[in-house]
């Protein structure tokens, strides 16, 4: 059963990307740019705020 509901969730996410597809048009590559870009963007931001945390917590970052 598990298996089935993986199959229906992809069909689902297939479907709402071809949706999007058609919508966007044209557009679709700029789209497409902008959420990959902010997405690595804010997932970079995150890396980075970890670092610095862990950064100082081990008291090497004191200058």
């Amino acid at each position: 059963m598990s298996t089935f509901f993986k199959f229906v969730g992809l069909a689902l996410v297939i479907g709402f990307a071809l949706f999007l597809a058609v919508v966007a048009g044209d557009y679709g590559p700029w789209y497409f740019a902008w959420l990959v870009g902010t997405t690595m963007i804010v997932l970079i931001s995150a890396a980075g705020a970890v670092l610095f945390d862990t950064q100082e917590k081990s008291g090497k970052g004191d200058i």
